[in-house]
């Protein structure tokens, strides 16, 4: 099989090179690592690429702009794709703001001519479109909740397995980075219901691990770990610190991936997240970050939330179980808290 990962180098797109390569598949990666323009030397992936080379045995690299149509074209001619991961994005709320056309070119275009390659010279593949819970914007935060004494929570019963795709993607305030996801979820849903086109879309919660180049304005847990292995100070933004997310592993992330490509669905859509089983709040990670490493994180409170972020987010997986019963949770947050924890003490000695 022919696999093509876009974003290869991030945390996602790394973690299906190396499954699919592992699998004895040929697997081509595109990344020009747009992610150290975003947000500087924090973000850059090259250490991942670099990773990457070692490890593998059927990956290759290209240094393709996803906005660049005619480079992706002449790729798509050059090598027929069976399967297509699409991770290559602009990902940070805060940044979207500063550079909006930017972000949507990256988001929205790339995802377009990404689809229309594949269209016209692959449309047989199954395309996996990664996109995010902030295509529904703060309309989560409408769900009734109440406060506890580290977290926040959903009030109601039919709430407690927390948000599905049900959820509106309109009429509430997203951020530039969320519209321009909402545009590129909806484009891809359209090549799988219009054209017919093996088209899944993934809107995951918080994807993590130990190959995420987590930053201040864009990964949550694995920035919060740099930070506390580190000896810096953590800024909690708005909510007391009590906000809620729910974390996968990118392992669990490519393993529904992988289910959804034995048994395509065109144009539906999943939410992908660590369920409740695997949600926590700020307050909570510094707890359990204190004790797995027996690091204290220093913090400091800024009393303004980001703009669109979500209060409250556990996302409801039964859809997606319902549809690949085969598919589960394997990586509990305790042990993605432990293994990113030894990746950073690994990486601070290498510094050292």
């Amino acid at each position: 099989m022919k696999v093509l990962v876009t974003g290869s180098s991030g945390l996602i797109g790394s973690e299906a090179v190396a499954y699919y390569d592992s699998q004895g598949h040929h697997v081509v990666g595109v990344d020009n690592n747009m992610r150290a323009e975003f947000f500087g030397s924090q973000g850059d992936t090259l250490w991942n690429l670099g990773r990457l080379r070692k490890t593998t045995s059927n990956f290759e690299h290209r240094s393709i702009d996803i906005r660049d149509r005619h480079s992706l074209f002449d790729l798509f001619k050059s090598i027929s794709f069976d399967l297509v991961i699409h991770c290559a994005a602009q990902p940070s709320h805060d940044k979207a703001c500063q550079i909006p056309i930017l972000d949507f070119e990256v988001n929205a275009m790339g995802t377009v001519n990404l689809l229309e390659a594949t269209r016209q010279f692959c449309p047989d593949a199954v395309f996996i479109h990664m996109s995010t819970n902030k295509v529904y914007g703060d309309a989560p935060n409408e769900v009734p909740r109440t406060e506890l004494e580290k977290r926040f929570d959903y009030a109601n019963p039919e709430d407690y397995h927390g948000i599905s795709e049900e959820c509106r993607i309109d009429r509430c305030l997203h951020s530039l980075f969320g519209a321009s996801k909402t545009a590129a979820d909806v484009v891809a849903q359209e090549y799988g219901r219009y054209f017919g086109m093996k088209v899944g879309i993934f809107r995951g919660g918080c994807l993590t691990g130990p190959s995420h180049s987590g930053v201040e304005l864009h990964g949550f847990l694995s920035y919060l770990v740099k930070v506390a292995m580190a000896g810096g100070t953590y800024k909690v933004f708005g909510y007391q610190g009590k906000q809620v997310r729910d974390n996968i592993h990118s392992y669990d992330v490519i393993q529904a991936f992988e289910a959804f490509r034995q048994n395509p669905r065109p144009g539906e859509v999943y939410n992908l997240g660590g369920g409740r089983e695997n949600s926590v709040s700020i307050l909570e990670t510094f707890d359990l970050v204190k004790d797995l490493s027996g690091r204290k994180v220093d913090w400091v409170y800024v009393d303004k939330n980001r703009i669109g972020d979500h209060i409250c987010y556990i996302s409801d997986l039964r859809k997606l179980k319902s549809h690949f019963p085969g598919w589960t949770i394997t990586r509990s947050l305790t042990d993605i808290l432990e293994e990113m924890i030894k990746a950073e003490i690994d990486r601070l000695a290498v510094v050292i």
